[in-house]
């Protein structure tokens, strides 16, 4: 039999891995205790500007839903200002939140996370008097947004939903899942501590709910960005949507030289900053290719 510590090994390397590879590289403001903080810098930018009024040229606000591990800042460091840039009314969330663990979020049991999405949406419709948004995510951020979506009455209220790299049918992290049952209780200990890593395993009961009856609803178009080269929601193919008003994108398609895994492809991948903007506005769409980084 294998010494203890050589036995646990699997273990902590699937929990680093969750941690490492879906912390936003860009995690450290020296000068913020939290992501509350954080956020008050946002403004100054144009981004979560609550007197931002959607032109008739852009006539919704973007919602940004940051990933697990992430915050509303740190997530969308790059790619707010890009919208801003191109003449958006952008916002985003901290969801997810667990007691006693600042500035790291979307680790809360991920229904929950939904719902304070829908207040979140409520309120950003309501300071922008526009009737719909469009929402962007990154990983989870990504994947939740379809149960508020599916089963809080978001369809009514949502144009568009656009995934960077999101886990809809769950992850394996490169087949690391597959040793929880070989550690007896650690299944237990993930979802007793950190709820929003648990439901985005595959298989969980939260997936399981949120596919039954198909991927998508009436009335919102699905855009999915992934990266063949993603290293935590694998395999990648498994973030692909299935249903009418899906377009599901693999960004070496649009440039073969790009290497951008899970964390890049959220964080600074102007390919698939690029591919965002034509999403949210498809009437106005432009060809993506590798120079699409100077766009």
């Amino acid at each position: 039999m294998l010494p203890w510590k050589r036995a646990l090994r699997p273990l902590a390397a699937l929990l680093l891995a969750a941690a490492v590879s879906l912390t936003p590289a860009a995690a450290a403001h020296a000068d913020s205790a939290t992501a509350d903080t954080a956020t008050a810098s946002a403004p100054r930018s144009g981004w979560n500007n609550y007197s931002c009024k959607p032109s008739a040229t852009h006539p919704r606000p973007v919602v940004l839903v940051h990933g697990t591990f992430g915050n509303s800042v740190d997530n969308w460091l790059s790619l707010a200002p890009y919208l801003v840039k191109r003449g958006y009314c952008v916002f985003s969330l901290d969801y997810g939140q667990l007691p006693g663990v600042p500035f790291f979020h979307g680790l809360g049991p991920i229904d929950k996370s939904a719902e304070q999405l829908d207040t979140y949406v409520d309120k950003v419709l309501a300071a922008t008097g526009a009737s719909e948004a469009d929402l962007v995510g990154h990983s989870q951020g990504g994947m939740m947004p379809r149960y508020y979506l599916k089963f809080l009455g978001g369809a009514d209220k949502v144009n568009a939903l656009v995934g960077l790299a999101p886990d809809n049918h769950g992850t394996t992290l490169s087949g690391l899942t597959a040793l929880l049952p070989y550690f007896p209780g650690a299944e237990d200990l993930l979802s007793a501590a950190t709820p929003g890593l648990a439901d985005q395993i595959v298989g969980s009961a939260f997936l399981t709910k949120l596919n039954a009856g198909g991927d998508t609803v009436p009335g919102v178009r699905y855009t999915v960005i992934s990266t063949r080269y993603d290293q935590v929601v694998t395999p990648y193919r498994s973030q692909y949507l299935d249903g009418p008003g899906v377009k599901n994108v693999l960004v070496q398609d649009l440039c073969p030289v790009n290497l951008s895994e899970h964390i890049a492809i959220g964080l600074f991948d102007r390919i698939a900053y690029h591919e965002v903007a034509n999403a949210l506005d498809p009437a106005n769409a432009r060809r993506t290719t590798c120079a699409s980084v100077f766009s």
